[in-house]
């Protein structure tokens, strides 16, 4: 950031400056997070007037603030320090509104500096703030451009908090959840049910089930429970029900995953339809643009070629099925052909069959490193060229140690949550772990939900 002030010997009434910011969602984050004032009115999404639409309004400091930056860091700029303030607050402005702030020198003496201070709503004209500022101007000439400030990341899942939205629009969709005798594996299927997205046929011994919901003060008194005992016993339950018509998703509750595929690779009475069975994670990184997908994390140990096709266009299909314009970026340790890595030569010839329409849908590049897969400016920097490389939203890794590193280094270092699916069934299977968080689990079913409504359209 280049910064450079106007001294007190330079400056002139009428010299005046300038500043446009556009007010998200996440500036009234940190605004709340940095001054300690939670007001739910200056929170997003939150209706507190009851008339079905969120406040979003700005603090009126916030706007303030604007002020601030631009006697800072334009005029006099640095080295400006407050002696008074006035300010007369006229309307409010929200979320989504980009402002203009203006600041004009009205006089300056013994080395303090007036100016008239406002803030307006480009898009009306409205007048936001109106004011006046006396500052002590600087005397030395400040004048640099390597001025950096660490830049902060929202520690929320809007990206999530969307497919939810969506899903909630939808019919709801009918569950088999497998064993959910766990506060977490049965809270996750009646939070999905509260919110509109799925109706739970609950499978498995129903003492057990009734105990748990009993446990977690959970209703379960409306949905459809099967007793049934085993956890494979269970699974194939599920199956059953997906053959009947009478399930469109299963979930997995509290049983063992290897339980829970068993009967589903079964060739007469499982759910096999001609593709492997892949795990894709769908990653809600804060800070990143879109969600990110991370497979096969969970099933395939070390696929094969033949394997990672069906990993790739089943993660694809996903892709397309939530709103996402797949850019499929194939992992390795290395972005060039390197005959001694595998994973080098397998990404090369997915990109390759992609060309060649062997893989549908999205665009798929490969062998990417992890940097110049995701970071613009490392791609830049290796010479990567394309609409992929800097940009993947899908990362396919070289087998399920990387895919699982990689998708929990996500979760736990970088805070996003993941919502984790078995793709390549008759029916998307949701899968998800013991540590994983109610919006994961709510995720999931969103994301089942508008899988299964996208294959309904493309029938």
């Amino acid at each position: 950031m280049h910064l450079v002030n106007r001294t007190f010997d330079e400056l002139q009434p009428g010299d005046s400056a300038e500043l446009r910011r556009l007010i998200t969602p996440d500036d009234l984050y940190v605004f709340a997070a940095a001054s300690g004032n939670y007001n739910p009115m200056h929170l997003p999404s939150t209706d507190l007037d009851g008339d079905g639409r969120p406040e979003d309004t700005a603090p009126g400091m916030f706007v303030a603030s604007l002020i601030s930056a631009v006697l800072g860091t334009l005029l006099p700029g640095p080295g400006t320090l407050y002696r008074r303030q006035e300010l007369d607050f006229h309307d409010r402005a929200h979320a989504g509104d980009e402002l203009l702030c203006r600041v004009s020198v009205t006089g300056k003496a013994d080395g303090v500096v007036s100016l008239e201070t406002r803030v307006t709503r480009v898009t009306d004209g409205a007048l936001i703030v109106s004011g006046a500022a006396q500052v002590i101007a600087p005397t030395q000439k400040f004048d640099i451009d390597d001025i950096e400030v660490p830049g902060l990341v929202v520690q929320r899942h809007r990206h999530f908090e969307a497919l939810v939205e969506r899903a909630r629009a939808l019919p709801p969709l009918p569950v088999a959840v497998v064993c959910p005798d766990d506060a977490n594996s049965l809270g996750g299927a009646v939070l999905a049910a509260r919110e509109g997205i799925v109706t739970p046929i609950l499978i498995g011994r129903a003492d057990a089930i009734r105990a748990a919901a009993q446990a977690n003060g959970a209703d379960i008194s409306g949905f459809e429970l099967i007793d049934v005992a085993g956890d494979q016993a269970a699974a194939a339950t599920a199956c059953a029900l997906v053959h009947e018509g009478c399930a469109r998703a299963v979930m997995k509750g509290h049983l063992h995953t290897d339980d829970l595929l068993k009967p589903m690779l079964d060739k007469a009475a499982g759910l096999r339809v001609g593709r492997r069975f892949t795990h894709v994670f769908v990653m809600d990184v804060p800070g990143r643009p879109e969600p990110v997908m991370v497979t096969d994390a969970a099933i395939n140990i070390a696929p094969d070629l033949v394997t990672k096709v069906d990993i790739t266009q089943n993660a694809i299909d996903l892709a397309r099925a939530i709103g996402m314009e797949p850019r499929v970026g194939v992992l390795s340790a290395v972005e060039t052909v390197n005959p001694a890595i595998q994973s080098s030569i397998d990404a090369a010839l997915l990109s390759k069959m992609a060309e060649r329409g062997q893989i549908t849908g999205g665009l798929v590049d490969g062998p990417l490193a992890m940097d110049n897969a995701v970071d613009p400016s490392a791609a830049r920097t290796k010479g990567l060229k394309g609409g992929v490389a800097g940009l993947a939203n899908i990362l396919v890794v070289p087998g399920i140690d990387a895919g699982n590193m990689l998708a929990k280094q996500l979760a736990f270092i970088s805070h996003a949550e993941g919502a984790g699916l078995v793709l390549g069934a008759r029916v998307p299977v949701i899968l998800n772990s013991r540590s994983d968080s109610p919006m994961s689990r709510l995720a999931s079913c969103a994301v089942a939900a508008l899988h299964h409504a996208h294959a309904e359209e493309r029938k």
